[in-house]
C-alpha cells in the first residue's frame, strides 16, 4: 500500500516543528504505528524537511536561510532555490518512502511556497502553481495540519529563541502577507488543509493535532477494519 505525506505548515514561531516531534512520539506511544505496521498498512514513519530533507537539500537550505554575506538574494532566485530543493526531495526522498508505504511527517511544503514566495514576495501566483508542478510531478500532500497564528506573535516568539535567520528577520508586514496567504490557501482546500488553533498551549496543540490524525488514520485505513481483522 503507498504510503501518506502528511506536512505541517505555518508562519515563523508557530510550533510546528516541535508538534511534528510530537506527533511522531504519539503515533509511536498511542500503538497507531504498530498496529498498522502489524497490519501491513505501514512500512515505516519518518520525519523530514524543506528546505533541506536530502544531502543536496541542505546545502540549498544554508543557501537560503542564512545572511548573504555579499548580496542579497533575489525573489525569483530564492523561489528556483526552494523549487530545486523541493524537486530533489520528491524524487530522491518522497516518492521512494512513499512507494515503500511509509508515514511521512513532513515540515513544508508547497503551501509554504505559496505563502513565503507568493503572498510575500509578490511573485505571480500562476508562476507558483506551474514551479510547484514541475518540482513536484504532481505530487501533493494527503494533509496538511495548519498551525494558525499570528504573525507578531510567532515573531516574538522566534526572537525569544535567539538568532534569527534570514527569512525570520524580514519585517513584520512580509510575515502578515505570508499568513494571509496560509488562510486563504486553507479556505481554498478544506479538505487537505486542516486549521489547528496555535494560540493554544503545546499540549492543547498536540491534543487538537492527535484528533485529526486519528481521524484521517481511520478514514484511510478504516478502524473497522482493523477491529474486525484483531
Amino acid at each position: 500500500m503507498r504510503g501518506k505525506l502528511i506536512v505541517f505548515e505555518g508562519v515563523e514561531g508557530c510550533g510546528k516543528t516541535t508538534q511534528l516531534r510530537r506527533s511522531q512520539q504519539w503515533l509511536v506511544d498511542s500503538g497507531w504505528q504498530a498496529l498498522l505496521q502489524t497490519k501491513g498498512y505501514l512500512q515505516h514513519l519518518v520525519t523530514t524537511r524543506e528546505p533541506g530533507g536530502t544531502a543536496l537539500g541542505l546545502q540549498v537550505r544554508q543557501l537560503l536561510l542564512a545572511q548573504p554575506t555579499t548580496e542579497a538574494i533575489e525573489s525569483r532566485a530564492e523561489l528556483l532555490l526552494y523549487a530545486a530543493d523541493r524537486a530533489q526531495h520528491v524524487d530522491g526522498y518522497l516518492n521512494p518512502h512513499l512507494l515503500q508505504g511509509a508515514l511521512i511527517l513532513c515540515d513544508r511544503y508547497t503551501d509554504s511556497t505559496i505563502a513565503y514566495q507568493g503572498y510575500g514576495r509578490g511573485i505571480d501566483l500562476n508562476l507558483i502553481a506551474q514551479l510547484n508542478h514541475v518540482a513536484t510531478n504532481g505530487l501533493e500532500s494527503d494533509l496538511t495540519l495548519w498551525l494558525d497564528l499570528d504573525a507578531a506573535t510567532g515573531l516574538v516568539r522566534t526572537q525569544q529563541r535567539g538568532t534569527a535567520d534570514r527569512i525570520e528577520q524580514a519585517d513584520l508586514s512580509f510575515h502578515q502577507r505570508v499568513q494571509q496567504g496560509f488562510t486563504e490557501l486553507a479556505q481554498r482546500h478544506p479538505q487537505r488543509i486542516i486549521r489547528i488553533d496555535a494560540t493554544r498551549t503545546e499540549t492543547e496543540v498536540a491534543e487538537q493535532i492527535q484528533t485529526v490524525l486519528t481521524q484521517r488514520l481511520a478514514a484511510w485505513y478504516g478502524v473497522e477494519r482493523l477491529k474486525a481483522e484483531g
